[in-house]
């Protein structure tokens, strides 16, 4: 496949909305590593889960030394899996977000995949549970159980693409879809060309101040963004 543009695709309040069945698995997974009831949790927008996992056991009192975040990825990924009636009947794919995907997926010249704070193996159960995997190339994402730090997931991703296409990719042939500001601040750590969504917690004006290259306000507007990548401008 000789593909010339790779698109990496946050999840959570760009593709799809998981209700409020997110912060139940959330504190499902988080009881059964720590034994302990969660009574609130971190504000997650625009951070990875092991940060929001770690700012969650503070809040709490506790500190994880190592064994308890991969505990909490293999319980998190089944609690959704167990609630996946409930996910998809409280939850939705975002509009626009299926088309969006399937654009990108029939064209040879560009790998859609995904960089997400979510942990891999729960990324993949709400793509699949919401049909969407089959729509991004998965081999070449990078997940928030990868690494802390946003910004680390861009480079990343460029390697396992590169390993997976045998091409290049960089700043200059990547674009990154994503809601929150800090999703646009690791972008522009990068250099990458952002275009942000509002249709998380942050309005278009907050994306646009952030520093995103493109905004809209859903997307069912994506074909403006892909006319921008065609003539060159992204």
């Amino acid at each position: 496949m000789n593909s010339s543009l790779l698109v990496l695709w946050d999840i959570d309040h760009t593709l799809i909305e998981t209700g409020d069945v997110g912060r139940e698995v959330f504190a499902r997974a988080f009881e059964e590593v720590t034994g302990r009831a969660m009574g609130e949790m971190a504000d997650p927008s625009g951070l990875t889960e092991p940060v929001v996992f770690e700012r969650t056991l503070e809040l709490h009192g506790l500190a994880d030394h190592g064994e308890l975040f991969p505990r909490f990825e293999q319980a998190q990924a089944a609690a959704y899996r167990e609630r996946a009636d409930g996910l998809r009947s409280r939850g939705r794919v975002l509009p626009g977000a299926l088309e969006a995907l399937r654009s990108l997926s029939a064209r040879p010249d560009v790998v859609s995949s995904v960089l997400t704070g979510n942990p891999r193996l729960s990324a993949i159960a709400k793509l699949q549970i919401f049909e969407l995997d089959t729509y991004v190339d998965l081999d070449c994402g990078a997940f928030g159980s990868d690494n802390p730090d946003r910004a680390a997931l861009v480079h990343l991703a460029w390697q396992r693409a590169r390993t997976h296409h045998g091409q290049e990719f960089g700043p200059l042939n990547t674009v990154i879809v994503a809601d929150t500001p800090k999703d646009v601040a690791a972008a522009q750590a990068n250099g990458v060309y952002v275009a942000g969504v509002a249709t998380g917690g942050f309005t278009e004006a907050q994306l646009r101040d952030a520093g995103a290259n493109a905004v809209l306000p859903d997307l069912t507007v994506f074909p403006r963004l892909q006319a921008l990548i065609d003539r060159g401008q992204a």
